[in-house]
């Protein structure tokens, strides 16, 4: 029996995956004079008889010979929070991909916290898509637009609370298409599904699962015998310590409010239990019912949402719905530090993206929250945002040097794919992306070069980066008004430049550096190529 060395692969493989293929042994199984091997994923890795396979994303087969070696297929595997281990992605329904995020509570501006699950979920919301087709996806992000900060602020500026909710709604959008967020397939508010909450927590209330107290609805916690289980939480642990007062309205401290009574001029709303308003865990569960249905794909948020918020959504909507699960999978990301220290209002070390932006390209800020993988900690620092200023600057370089060259219609690579495969896991994606840059950089011939820009922009595309003009980044990165022709002649005598140094000619080196110098050009070179700015 033939043995399949990667080196005889099918011409349709890519060189890199067809390097990176070790030797097979020979005991498979033989079927229609052809050879097919299953191959066992673990960790990432493909093992088979000792043997090793990367795995890679595609349904491609590798040709050897008479063998046919059948890849099994990547799939998405996400990190459940529920069941506390990574899983394969399957949706309920292909054609409808579900997901839903809880959104921003429009009182003010966000800040760059708020936007970590917002870019997470965005690059997730790309990968489903580009996995089940962009129409097969619905992707619902809810604003919030009923608090007691919204009423605060509302009676601050003595306006309605539309006024403040309407305007930083709308400097939300801003700031998320600065950091090329696209739009979630629907975006529903709390105010415009009042009906659906008060439906909710009627039928709470006939079922015996929530109570009326002192012009509250409550929802009794005892009643669900699965409460605690997405935080690991047991609900004798969750009692109040002695010098904590618990509510007089409430039967036992763990009960929480799904409709209360409104204060004077606060806004407020009829129903059956009385004028008043939701609570906020009431909404998310009435817009998902309305909006996705009754069991949702994906539910994401942040780490600090499992306990309470996401804890009281599943409470509330499965005893909603005779335990049928709220969602199938649960993903949350990790907290954003400053300098190594939680951000906090009460620390002062808050960082609004409305005044980040005001510094720093969009890209920069989406890029840096992708340097980490999304469920650890990330450190904001200034330090992060000026590495991931550099590392944009050269592959927007890159990308001005291959402006005159058309990229060919071609995928993201394996590699790159297959790690976000992985629980989304874009530090090892970044990491491909660079190697995939330097090729790029060494690239010889045009056809070379167009597939390389092709793999680049796929790349991009996924992770929301490289989405404007080289010429628009620079010009906003170092304020340049020069136009394209001036560019041009630059990037042709730092290219130039480079080549010099590669092939250690130094006094054309020098020269060009002069050249440069004359034209108040800064110059960073890196091993994969040379970045330039204006001094």
């Amino acid at each position: 029996m033939p043995v399949c060395t990667g080196l005889n692969a099918s011409p349709d493989i890519s060189a890199e995956d067809q390097r990176s293929v070790f030797k097979i042994g020979p005991d498979v199984i033989r079927r229609n004079h052809l050879y097919f091997v299953e191959i066992l994923s673990i960790i990432g890795v493909s093992v088979w008889f000792g043997r090793y396979l990367p795995l890679h994303a595609g349904r491609e087969a590798l040709v050897c010979g008479q063998t046919l070696i059948k890849r099994k297929q990547m799939s998405i595997a996400l990190y459940d929070t529920r069941t506390r281990r990574k899983r394969d992605f399957e949706p309920a329904n292909r054609e409808e991909v579900t997901m839903y995020l809880c959104g921003p509570t429009v009182y003010s501006y966000a800040h760059i916290g708020n936007f970590r699950p917002a870019v997470v979920f965005d690059t997730l919301f790309r990968l489903l898509r580009a996995e089940y087709g962009e129409q097969s996806v619905v992707y619902a992000r809810n604003i919030t637009d009923v608090d007691d900060r919204i009423n605060q602020a509302a009676a601050e500026q003595k306006v309605e609370i539309s006024v403040i909710t309407e305007k930083y709604a709308a400097i939300y959008r801003e700031d998320s298409a600065a950091l090329n967020i696209l739009p979630p397939s629907m975006e529903p508010t709390a105010t415009g599904h009042m009906d659906e909450m008060i439906d909710l927590v009627s039928r709470l209330l006939d079922a015996g699962h929530a109570y009326q107290s002192e012009g509250h609805v409550l929802f009794s916690v005892s009643s669900f015998e699965g409460y605690g289980k997405l935080s690991g939480r047991a609900l004798e642990d969750m009692r109040p310590g002695a010098r904590v007062e618990v509510a007089s309205y409430k039967r036992a401290p763990a009960d929480f409010v799904m409709w209360k009574p409104s204060g004077k001029d606060e806004p407020s709303w009829d129903s059956p239990f009385g004028p008043g308003r939701p609570g906020w865990h009431t909404e998310c569960s009435a817009m998902i019912e309305a909006k996705l249905g009754t069991t949702i794909d994906i539910h994401a948020g942040g780490q600090d949402l499992i306990f309470p918020h996401h804890e009281n959504e599943i409470a509330q909507s499965m005893c909603a719905h005779d335990g049928v699960p709220l969602a199938r999978f649960w993903l949350h990301n990790g907290f954003l530090d400053m300098d190594s220290e939680k951000m906090s209002k009460s620390l002062g070390n808050v960082k609004l993206v409305h005044d980040l932006l005001k510094d720093w390209q969009g890209e920069v800020l989406r890029y840096a929250l992708l340097t980490g993988h999304y469920r650890a900690p990330l450190d904001w620092t200034g330090e992060l945002l000026a590495r991931s200023r550099v590392t944009l600057g050269r592959y927007y370089g890159t990308l001005r040097r291959l402006g005159d060259v058309a990229a060919t219609d071609e995928p993201a690579p394996a590699g790159f794919i297959a790690a976000l495969h992985d629980d989304l896991n874009t530090p090892q994606a970044m990491a491909k992306l660079s190697t995939l840059f330097k090729a790029a950089n060494g690239a010889k011939t045009d056809a070379d070069k167009a597939k390389f820009k092709g793999q680049i922009l796929a790349a991009g595309a996924l992770i929301g980066l490289f989405e404007q003009d080289p010429e628009s980044w620079f010009k906003q990165d170092n304020n340049e008004t020069a136009d394209a022709s001036d560019n041009a002649h630059i990037d042709q005598l730092v290219a130039a430049r480079f080549k010099a140094r590669q092939d250690k000619n130094w006094a054309e080196a020098d020269r060009l550096r002069e050249q440069l110098n004359e034209l108040k050009i800064i110059v960073e070179d890196k091993p994969d190529g040379s970045i330039w700015r204006r001094g």
